[in-house]
């Protein structure tokens, strides 16, 4: 994103904001079709909308306990923003989920390196640890659950955390890490940039120290938990008796089950809405697709708003991002 004004930036996120409403709209559409768009509508009218408080304020409080974290991860690698600065940033970046590939959030480190001249090889590795962490909380809040809901679907929760504990593993081992940087080095395109690899390894190993890592677990479990608390809260409004166990489990598993999309759009609907209507007792098609929109307004959409606020907000500092300041 080098060099990019913030004309350029605001037009690429209108373009991905047009592209998920869209896939949002049709994905919808097509599930009030299938469950009945009266029967889906009478149910959104008969919630108990005074209910949007707490799940708006649980979300906050996720964004919150998640700031704190990235936050955090740039005092480990001596990164000094100002904490005001930095939130901005942050809640800036809570509009790039959606961008192909979530690439735009690297923002986040780009707004960085444009408020204290740090390098992105150095910050990039926070949200590296940042996301990863979130990924692990998600996994472990799943984990508690998935055997009792879904025995048949344990593998979408154990191959993922297999992963994560070699790759940790890896990166714990610094002699495998730099030889198999230094074979990465000698591939063409490589070859000048093996520097820069060394010096993102040695960032992203600070980060995910033992210690750093355990507590950044610990924030992230909490943080995303709210988010099940606030989709068990929207099981409440539509006065269906889902219990707080299983609702963890449906969210965690289906944010992990859209991990790979944008925002995890399509995916994690579906999964909310199905899972939802397999597994909740007494749910109606109507309710569970219901319940899976009004909890994604209140986390992906929500979150998207408050972005696109930032963002707008940051366009002076995007106009001179390709200027940095020194880092003192």
């Amino acid at each position: 994103m080098a060099g990019l004004s913030s004309a350029d930036l605001v037009v690429r996120f209108r373009r991905w904001l047009l592209w998920g409403l869209a896939v949002g709209v049709l994905l919808y559409l097509a599930g009030a079709i299938w469950a009945g768009i009266g029967e889906m509508g009478e149910e959104l009218r008969r919630f108990t909308w005074w209910l949007a408080i707490p799940i708006l304020l649980l979300t906050t409080a996720n964004y919150g306990l998640r700031f704190l974290k990235w936050h955090f991860f740039l005092g480990r690698l001596s990164i000094r923003v100002p904490w005001r600065d930095n939130l901005l940033y942050f809640v800036a970046g809570l509009a790039m989920v959606i961008s192909p590939g979530k690439a735009g959030e690297v923002l986040k480190p780009w707004l960085v390196r444009a408020r204290t001249g740090a390098n992105l090889a150095t910050s990039i590795p926070a949200l590296v640890a940042e996301r990863l962490t979130d990924g692990i909380a998600m996994l472990i809040l799943a984990g508690f659950g998935v055997a009792t809901y879904a025995g048949d679907k344990v593998h979408y929760v154990v191959a993922p955390a297999v992963v994560v504990v070699l790759g940790l593993a890896l990166l714990a081992n610094r002699r495998a890490s730099m030889w198999i940087l230094s074979l990465l080095s000698c591939l063409p395109g490589l070859s000048r940039v093996g520097h820069k690899l060394e010096e993102m390894y040695v960032a992203t190993r600070t980060c995910l120290a033992p210690g750093p890592l355990v507590l950044a677990i610990a924030i992230s479990v909490v943080a995303w938990w709210a988010e099940c608390v606030g989709y068990w809260l929207v099981f409440r409004g539509f006065g269906v008796a889902a219990s707080l166990d299983l609702s963890t489990f449906l969210y965690a598993f289906a944010t992990i089950a859209g991990g790979a999309m944008p925002g995890g759009l399509g995916v994690a609907d579906g999964a909310l809405g199905g899972g939802a209507w397999k597994l909740v007792p007494e749910i109606t098609r109507a309710q569970a697709l219901a319940s899976a929109l009004l909890i994604r307004i209140a986390t992906l959409w929500y979150g998207v708003c408050l972005g696109a606020l930032a963002l707008f907000r940051l366009g002076s500092l995007l106009v001179g991002a390709g200027r940095p300041e020194p880092n003192h």
